[in-house]
């Protein structure tokens, strides 16, 4: 298993194995011990990572340069994201359900405006090594990038409610920490969900947590 997302209500969630053929996408429901596989056939490609919309029924799968959106009731295809990049590595879905985060193994940072475009609105390309995780905090107008040059990337990253201005963006801090190890840096970062804290865990074997960003 490569990766594993929650749902924002916190009962299920999705776990990803790129080897798994059809089944390499599976959705979990805690609460009744149930997994269920939301595709019946392969999809081509092989599957990187995948996560939930917080609140429509839809489920978001990353292929190596493709990221499809797929209505969970419908079963079937609502959009197919062009991100531009080699090779995702992995993403997570705005609060608001509006925006897109995708980060990639050749060093990018995709920013997606669902209602606008199936191209990136912004790409970034802060890291100087691969970006192993991206997350957007479920409160406040920040998001983070991990990255295997030992560094997390910090953004304040404001969404506004008028639909003719753009989101802003803007670098706030690089945080370290963590010492590579057989050249591998920061795998993952998170925020925690009502505090401005970020958590990370790096191939050190370390997780450092970082309080009011």
């Amino acid at each position: 298993m490569t990766n594993l997302q929650w749902h924002r209500r916190g009962d299920y969630f999705v776990t990803v194995n790129p080897k798994a053929g059809a089944a390499s996408v599976l959705i979990h429901q805690l609460s009744k011990a149930n997994s269920q596989q939301p595709f019946s056939k392969s999809k081509s490609g092989d599957t990187q990572c995948a996560c939930f919309h917080p609140n429509k029924p839809f489920l978001f799968v990353a292929t190596q340069q493709y990221v499809r959106v797929y209505h969970l009731i419908k079963q079937e295809m609502v959009k197919k994201l062009i991100s531009g990049c080699r090779w995702i590595s992995s993403m997570d879905v705005h609060p608001s359900g509006d925006h897109l985060l995708v980060g990639s193994l050749d060093r990018r940072l995709a920013w997606f405006d669902l209602d606008l475009s199936n191209t990136p609105y912004k790409t970034l390309k802060y890291h100087e090594k691969a970006v192993r995780s991206v997350s957007y905090h479920a409160r406040y107008p920040l998001f983070a990038t991990s990255s295997d040059d030992g560094t997390v990337h910090v953004f304040h990253g404001m969404v506004y409610s008028d639909l003719m201005r753009n989101p802003l963006l803007v670098p706030v801090k690089v945080l370290r920490g963590h010492a590579l190890a057989k050249k591998l840096g920061v795998l993952s970062c998170i925020f925690h969900p009502s505090q401005p804290w970020l958590f990370s865990a790096g191939a050190d074997g370390k997780i450092i947590l970082f309080q009011d960003i």
